[in-house]
């Protein structure tokens, strides 16, 4: 792996003065002569590293572009003026039949790119050629059950390793050199539906995991274990009733038991930590989002089922939770809360204020002080939202439309669908619901400037016709208790990229897209944004006016996050082609609009000709 540059100058005079005071002990000798011929070992990703990631500019080492999560380069190389010469350099194909949905977003380091592809596969390439160095592929047993397709969103560097999670809820840890597994983690029992899709993050020399499931009634947690032996710090169940551990005793419970949920609906109440998570270093807080309760039926579960659809502040020590964010209390529409939580400084009346914003599924913009997880504004970001009216600052509660809410399928047995729906005459208590379970926006990652202090969000305009039904769990079956149907909420699109000012809520620019959008997004100093469609393009707007001002078909839809590094004095650009994820699974009607789009895997790496 390691072609960084290492000044050798001082290790060799070292060792010659290491030879010349040990001249009259031939072991001594022998010793420093095998020093001297020693390779010299480049340093490996630290803390600093990370932290830091966003401002050094050679390498992309956490998921992100830095653990806030804003995803934005200082880079300008490429920029309004220059992209228009953009060009690919290499493209890599993952190969086989093994195609599907690619979310992965790159990570570089010392001319080494790894990238994660479906069916947990890792890569590790040569940045100026292409070429592979080698590749890691997770024996699957038979049995997995991932939710939302086969998909990776990618790995985390640290030290001299590189980490990954797998379809089969195991964390490896690799060499990054070679590729060789140093150890391997149980997250969960894939049999009872535990999955990890998702990419870890490192904190303080630990790497912090979440699991996916929900749909399974798994019970979210978020876990840290030690970087070097794999071995388990601290678990955070985040459903309350269940006991979190601290150097493997137990430390506390999770809430209060019973508190907001009923009998023993709790034991397999869901909240799964799918999308990974951010971290602060300035309030030394994580950031995790929990997923829906469990089941979908919310009539099984009275009360505010916390902490599922929350947003959660984590003390990295210890796994304890400071404060909570629930975005959609007694959720009964998928609408899960694990939208990243993105860390930025917002001046507003003057003032700066340590804040953190959300576009959260259910369709509500959210800005909160990330040191409390007070909200300072909630705003909509998508044109219709039928579950409720807004939110009230003063109780820090969503203004419910009980008449939003599918109905109890027993009570609703004898009464006909909600006016609106088209959901068949069986569906009894079937209402028609603003934006669909797929949510506003998905997991794809949103991003920040703060050059233009506005924040970038990938959205979707769909509707769901919804009904629940009766549901029991079974360990390792469905624990869904609902039907539904997503549509079309607009005849000429569905996905929009919208630049949001966090200070008001205001969208001052927008890109309508036909297809679903389904990727993340990059902002970089020279005053682009870059974003993929599932149309196949990989696209640069004007961050300030929404221009688009360059694109490049990959053939196959993008639904993955772009990164850029700066390489030998040149701007590199990188992004995952591959169509798939969870909208031809579960998308209904706008699944069987756009089955059109071919499947793929490939990552595509892009710089500026030297003559530009």
């Amino acid at each position: 792996m390691g072609r960084r540059a290492v000044n050798t100058k001082n290790w060799e005079e070292a060792v010659k003065q290491l030879v010349r005071s040990l001249t009259t002990a031939s072991a001594g000798v022998a010793l420093a002569v095998a020093l001297m011929a020693a390779p010299v070992q480049a340093a490996g990703v630290t803390d600093e590293d990370i932290l830091n990631d966003q401002a050094t500019t050679g390498d992309v080492v956490s998921y992100g572009l830095g653990p806030q999560g804003q995803r934005y380069s200082p880079l300008d190389k490429i920029n309004t003026e220059t992209v228009k010469e953009l060009r690919p350099l290499w493209a890599f194909s993952f190969g086989g039949e093994k195609q599907r949905g690619q979310e992965s977003q790159p990570l570089v380091k010392d001319g080494v790119m790894y990238v994660t592809a479906s069916y947990s596969r890792l890569y590790a390439i040569d940045t100026k050629t292409g070429e592979e160095l080698w590749e890691y592929e997770a024996r699957l047993p038979d049995g997995i059950m991932p939710c939302c397709d086969v998909v990776n969103r990618g790995a985390a560097l640290y030290g001299d390793k590189v980490y990954f999670g797998t379809l089969d809820a195991k964390l490896v840890a690799l060499d990054a050199k070679t590729g060789k597994t140093v150890w391997r983690k149980e997250l969960g029992d894939y049999k009872a539906g535990y999955s990890f899709t998702s990419a870890p993050m490192i904190v303080k020399g630990k790497v912090i995991t979440g699991v996916s499931g929900g749909e399974f009634g798994v019970v979210g947690k978020v876990e840290a274990r030690d970087a070097e032996t794999g071995e388990l710090i601290w678990s955070r169940p985040v459903i309350e009733g269940h006991m979190g551990t601290l150097n493997g005793k137990d430390s506390t419970v999770t809430g209060t038991t019973n508190a907001t949920w009923e009998g023993d609906m709790w034991q397999y109440g869901g909240g799964a930590t799918w999308n990974g998570g951010t971290y602060d270093p300035a309030t030394n807080l994580i950031y995790y989002g929990t997923g829906n309760p469990a089941p979908w039926n919310s009539h099984l579960r009275p009360g505010d089922n916390l902490y599922s659809s929350s947003t959660l502040a984590l003390d990295p020590d210890t796994g304890e939770i400071k404060w909570h964010l629930q975005t959609t209390p007694h959720d009964g529409w998928d609408f899960d809360g694990v939208n990243e939580f993105v860390a930025f400084d917002m001046e507003k009346d003057g003032k700066v204020v340590k804040a953190g914003a959300k576009a959260d599924r259910n369709g509500f913009f959210f800005v909160a002080d990330r040191e409390t997880g007070k909200p300072l504004s909630v705003t909509p970001f998508v044109s219709k939202i039928t579950w409720a009216e807004g939110w009230d600052l003063k109780t820090n509660r969503p203004i419910v439309i009980p008449e939003g809410r599918p109905g109890n399928p027993v009570q609703a047995a004898a009464q006909p669908a909600a006016a609106g729906t088209t959901a068949p005459e069986q569906h009894a208590g079937a209402v028609f619901s603003c934006p669909s379970f797929l949510g506003g926006k998905n997991w794809m990652p949103m991003g920040y400037s703060p050059d233009t202090k506005l924040f970038y969000v990938p959205a979707n305009e769909w509707c769901m016709d919804i009904w629940n039904e009766p549901v029991t769990y079974k360990k390792g079956a469905a624990y869904l208790g609902a039907g539904f149907t997503i549509k079309p909420l607009h005849e000429d699109y569905i996905g929009a990229l919208r630049a949001i000012d966090p200070t008001t809520g205001e969208i001052v620019w927008e890109y309508k897209n036909k297809a679903p959008v389904w990727g993340g997004v990059l902002s970089t100093a020279g005053n682009l944004v870059f974003f993929g469609t599932p149309e196949g393009f990989i696209k640069a707007f004007d961050a300030k006016t929404g221009e688009e001002v360059w694109k490049f078909q990959t053939g196959s839809g993008v639904v993955s996050s772009p990164v850029t590094w700066e390489e030998d004095g040149e701007q590199y650009l990188a992004v995952v082609s591959g169509w798939g994820g969870a909208v031809p699974l579960w998308g209904g009607e706008v699944a069987k609009a756009v089955k059109y789009l071919n499947q793929g895997g490939m990552v595509w790496v892009f710089k500026l000709p030297k003559s530009a």
